[in-house]
């Protein structure tokens, strides 16, 4: 019963030692930090804004619990190494999303570019309606929208707008020729979404170039 009572002082002696020596989970927080500078790397805050702040987060949360566990006698750092896993799969998420995201922009960006392109060279190659060359019959009429404050403000008129109809009949460019304030918008979106008949020259579908009319009239 002495032995027991005796030694007993030195295995609690013990143990507060190796608890009062635990070691931070340095190489847990190293692959956090290093999650997280990858994301910032792949442009996340352009990217992936979101997921980078979630990342940055779960990192600041984990900072907070090493320095909280340094000002104490007796170390813990079972939280820390749970926070560390947790930053970096958030550091991970956000560089996978800046991969995608990044991916995504430059498709969207070469997509537009190829549209422009196709549309410079579309009007470029556009004949003016007029002579031989008939007004294209309009296959789908979309109705401009009135601005409400363009009704209150009693504002009403003709807008006049050269459309260029690529070769399936499609409208590929829309510019204002003759202006009415506060209505040439409503008058491009609708003017945008028409379609007509192609254009046939020598047996071909040819892009044309006319002028059309949007008439705004208060009731």
């Amino acid at each position: 019963m002495r032995f027991i009572t005796r030694i007993l002082p030195v295995v609690l002696g013990l143990a507060i030692v190796v608890a009062g020596c635990a070691s931070p989970p340095a190489a847990d927080v190293d692959a956090a930090r290093a999650a997280l500078d990858k994301a910032t790397t792949e442009r996340a805050d352009q990217y992936a804004a979101e997921s980078l702040k979630a990342a940055q987060d779960a990192w600041a949360a984990l900072d907070v619990e090493l320095k909280a566990q340094e000002g104490k006698w007796f170390k813990s750092y079972d939280k820390a190494k749970e926070l560390a896993g947790a930053a970096k799969t958030a550091g991970d998420k956000a560089a996978a999303d800046a991969v995608a995201g990044k991916e995504k922009a430059e498709a969207i960006a070469a997509k537009e570019a190829a549209d422009a392109a196709a549309k410079a060279k579309a009007a470029s190659a556009a004949v003016r309606v007029g002579g031989k060359i008939r007004p294209p019959t309009k296959t789908k009429d979309v109705t401009p929208e009135y601005p409400a404050a363009a009704q209150s403000a009693r504002a009403e008129g003709a807008v006049i707008i050269e459309a260029t109809i690529g070769a399936d009949g499609k409208v590929i460019d829309a510019k204002v020729l003759r202006s009415v304030r506060m209505l040439d918008q409503a008058a491009l979106d609708a003017v945008r979404q028409w379609e007509y008949s192609p254009t046939l020259l020598n047996g071909k579908p040819v892009p044309v170039v006319m002028t059309v009319t949007v008439n705004f009239k208060l009731k």
